[in-house]
């Protein structure tokens, strides 16, 4: 089969398409015919040396396509089935993929595979960001960093879904745009404004009850004084770097604030859960009341442009591999 493979970390171009063997299935997992794989941040850590992996490896951890065949003691999955899965392991750019049963759902009807493989790991991360780390209710105003990005954009909408008033930060023009049809209320280009007195001036002095970050270094210190007096620092990536080293004084020099920084695996660590938060998704794409914008998808042999476009904030919604 035909797989990305990267046998030394570096930039986009380490990774190459290569023939290698179709991976032998294992009790309780699942083998996939991969039509469509996710690119995701984490594929970029990984691949630039960021993330230390034992090489030469896969990378890809999301992908969306039929079942080919299953393992010993799995059930609930026959050959042919439309499945997506979001599983944290390795593999997903190639042909064929392998996947714990456990980490694998069902596509149904009026859900095509490509909405499947662009909305596991980012719109579970928008489902838990809003409901279950700062579950927002009506009355509370929410900051989302890099809000035409492929979350950003789902945050606004399940933001909206619970009655939350968003203010989103964009760089353009058609990012704006963007995150406004997405739902945000009010839109802050940062590249032409300072963001957090912005969201002061948007609150009346009084701060947001949540500001979710993934973008990390360059926004970090800035949004801890957005927020409210006990309002809660959401720090869920670091598209610009590691944030610096903080004194926890500083929470409370600023109001008593909350921080965490979770992560998509901690969330669906039980099936029932990943069940629960993949089949919202999945019956809000059916209603129409959720979109899943997929900004671009490219051939497997062009994962390094697709690697590109995700660092340098390219892209506006999910970026795929077709494979």
């Amino acid at each position: 089969m035909k797989a990305i493979r990267v046998r030394a970390t570096g930039g986009p171009e380490v990774l190459q398409v290569e023939d290698i063997p179709t991976p032998t299935l294992q009790p309780e997992e699942v083998l996939i015919r991969v039509e469509a794989a996710g690119v995701n941040f984490i594929d970029i850590y990984q691949r630039s040396g960021a993330y230390r992996m034992a090489l030469p490896f896969t990378p890809g951890q999301e992908a969306g396509g039929t079942v080919a065949a299953v393992g010993a003691g799995v059930s609930g999955f026959v050959v042919g089935d439309r499945v997506a899965c979001y599983y944290g392991g390795l593999g997903a750019y190639a042909e064929y993929a392998i996947a714990p049963a456990d980490k694998v759902v069902l596509l149904p009807a009026g859900v095509t595979t490509a909405q499947g493989a662009a909305v596991l790991l980012q719109g579970m991360t928008a489902h838990y960001l809003v409901s279950t780390t700062y579950p927002l209710h009506p009355g509370d105003t929410c900051l989302v960093h890099a809000a035409a990005g492929g979350v950003g954009l789902l945050l606004c909408q399940l933001a909206k879904r619970r009655g939350a008033r968003v203010i989103g930060t964009v760089s353009t023009a058609e990012k704006e745009a963007l995150a406004r049809g997405a739902g945000a209320d009010e839109i802050i280009r940062y590249t032409e404004i300072d963001f957090a007195a912005e969201v002061k001036r948007l609150t009346g002095g009084s701060g947001v009850q949540v500001v979710y970050d993934a973008v990390g270094k360059t926004t970090f210190t800035a949004g801890l004084g957005c927020l409210a007096p006990r309002g809660m620092m959401v720090l869920y990536g670091q598209s610009s770097g590691a944030v610096d080293p903080l004194d926890p004084q500083i929470l409370n020099q600023r109001g008593s604030l909350f921080l965490t920084r979770p992560t998509l695996a901690h969330y669906v660590a039980a099936r029932a859960e990943l069940e629960q938060r993949s089949g919202d998704l999945f019956r809000w794409i059916q209603e129409g009341t959720l979109h899943v914008r997929i900004d671009r998808e490219l051939p497997l042999a062009r994962a390094g442009e697709a690697h590109v476009a995700l660092a340098n904030r390219a892209s506006t919604g999910k970026v795929l591999l077709e494979v």
